[in-house]
């Protein structure tokens, strides 16, 4: 039988932090799945799941665990095999505005009151084009539950943008631009 782990990883960025997971998940009959992963603040930081034969969880999780002797954390956690993938129609969400306290508190808070789920999110603070203010600028992937209509999204996160002075942009997946931001 095959078990799906999901494995959470930190580390101060160097060379080599991916290789000693990957090494660590093939020694163990382990096939690397997905993930995303990326340095933030000088730090390493990635989510990634992969697949292995039962019998073998214990030891990668013990392998794994050894990784903090050379300063790797990692936390593991058994995921469920065959799990469906939410279901609803999905809208992405683009906001920009000048970077403050409060913003993804303020926009996650509506998207949950409205009983949607964000399957996938990405933020930067980035320097302002002419002023060099901060700046912060979000993307969202949302999954709607049946029976909410994407016009109400738009109305309630548009208000919400009046209140927290930030633009936002909620498209169908049809009129979905590609994400304005690179990691640079």
């Amino acid at each position: 039988m095959t078990e799906q782990l999901v494995l959470t990883v930190v580390a101060h960025d160097r060379p080599g932090i991916i290789r000693a997971l990957a090494a660590a998940v093939a020694e163990h009959g382990g096939n690397w799945v997905d993930s995303s992963m990326a340095r933030l603040g000088g730090e390493f930081a990635g989510i990634l799941q992969v697949a292995l034969p039962a019998g073998n969880v214990a030891a990668l999780e013990a392998a794994l665990a050894s990784l903090a002797d050379s300063g790797i954390s990692v936390t593991a956690r058994r995921s469920v095999v065959g799990a469906e993938p939410p279901k609803g129609r999905r809208v992405f969400i683009e906001l920009t505005g000048a970077d403050h306290p409060g913003i993804v508190a303020e926009i996650s808070g509506e998207i949950a009151r409205l009983g949607a789920s964000i399957d996938e999110l990405t933020t930067r603070v980035f320097a302002g084009s002419m002023s060099g203010t901060a700046m912060f600028e979000a993307n969202a992937d949302v999954i709607l539950p049946d029976g909410l209509d994407e016009g109400e999204v738009r109305e309630k996160l548009e208000d919400l943008a009046d209140d927290l002075m930030v633009e936002i942009d909620v498209e169908l997946p049809g009129e979905r631009k590609e994400a304005s931001f690179r990691k640079a």
